[in-house]
């Protein structure tokens, strides 16, 4: 799995996080902490996916265009990186004569497939509105400690 994931779903938790729903991608990157071109490029796939929409000219940016309540988090990861569970290279060699080199990779990817399964079906589970709510929790248990 690659970090673009986390990088969609904090800046789309962000964007519906903000009065105005809207934030450049200056503003993005300094709020996940990466840089501004590596914002625009995941954002632009959101863009594609129907995600936000973009105001163009000074006091423009991204703008949230769905309802984090109905966004699931296997929407998000789909969009980005869907299938990056099985890494790009496998052992084995299915033209060797010893059992286990030759099958490996297919049992290898039936093991990576089945997880990749069960990780959507628990992302499916949880909304754009549930990551905001867990980090308003954590914000709250953290004054709690403090009180």
């Amino acid at each position: 799995m690659n970090s673009e994931f986390t990088v969609a779903v904090h800046s789309l938790v962000l964007l519906a996080y903000l009065p105005e729903h809207m934030a450049s991608s200056e503003t993005i990157a300094r709020n996940v902490d990466t840089n501004p071109t590596r914002i625009r490029k995941i954002m632009s796939i959101l863009k594609k996916n129907g995600y936000v929409t973009t105001k163009e000219g000074i006091g423009g940016g991204y703008i949230l265009n769905c309802e984090p309540e109905r966004v699931t988090l296997a929407e998000i990861y789909r969009a980005l990186c869907g299938g990056t569970l099985k890494p790009h290279w496998s052992s084995g060699n299915p033209d060797e004569a010893c059992l286990v080199s030759a099958n490996i990779q297919n049992v290898m990817d039936y093991f990576f497939y089945e997880a990749e399964q069960h990780y959507e079906a628990y992302l499916k589970q949880n909304t754009l509105q549930t990551v905001l709510d867990k980090i308003r929790q954590c914000q709250q248990k953290c004054k709690d400690k403090q009180a």
